[in-house]
């Protein structure tokens, strides 16, 4: 166990320095989760509005149950069938009871809804930040690989250009500029070794 731990260890540390070398790569790896955890919020919203839409028409049913055990209730009593008037009443408060419960249900089923869509917008706009960050450091990325080849070209041009100079065929003005400066260093250190 130890062995799998310690190159699982390993890999996920190779992945990181990875990572961290290729920015652009992390940013679009974070892009990625977070479009996969925006999926599953919306999966979860979906989910819990089908749980709402159950919890609604079971409300809607044991209401309709209520009404008519409350009738029967009414109609017991004015017949004169207390017995049967009692039985209906208790059955009225259990199916109240119920309702309320389902009702309860229902507010916090709601309550998740608002939460998750809450998140699933921040999930959004922080997806759209990595998104518009992901774009810039890419553009950075290219901008940079485009200065390094012209700065590659440029060299190469310029070895070629100062390889193709031929020492007899004319004037060189870097030659020139050289010459003239170590002339003039050589006639410093020859004041400074006379004056001395």
């Amino acid at each position: 166990m130890g062995l799998f731990e310690d190159l699982n260890r390993f890999l996920e540390n190779r992945l990181d320095e990875f990572l961290r070398n290729n920015p652009h790569l992390e940013l679009q790896a974070l892009e990625e989760q977070l479009r996969e955890q925006e999926e599953d919020t919306l999966k979860l919203i979906a989910d819990l509005q089908l749980q709402q839409k159950r919890l609604q028409d079971d409300i809607l049913a044991v209401a309709q149950e209520i009404q008519r055990w409350h009738e029967r209730m009414n109609k017991a009593q004015s017949k004169g069938r207390p017995d049967l008037a009692q039985a209906a009443q208790q059955r009225e408060a259990t199916l109240l009871h119920q309702g309320n419960q389902l009702w309860g249900k229902m507010e916090g089923v709601k309550q998740r809804i608002a939460q998750t869509k809450e998140l699933q917008r921040q999930i959004q706009t922080r997806r759209n930040e990595v998104h518009t960050k992901a774009r810039e450091v890419e553009a950075a990325r290219t901008q940079a690989q485009a200065q390094a080849q012209a700065q590659s070209q440029w060299q190469t041009s310029a070895w070629n250009q100062s390889s193709n100079y031929n020492i007899g065929a004319g004037v060189d003005p870097l030659e020139t500029q050289f010459q003239r400066w170590e002339t003039d260093e050589e006639l410093q250190q020859m004041k400074r070794n006379m004056g001395h």
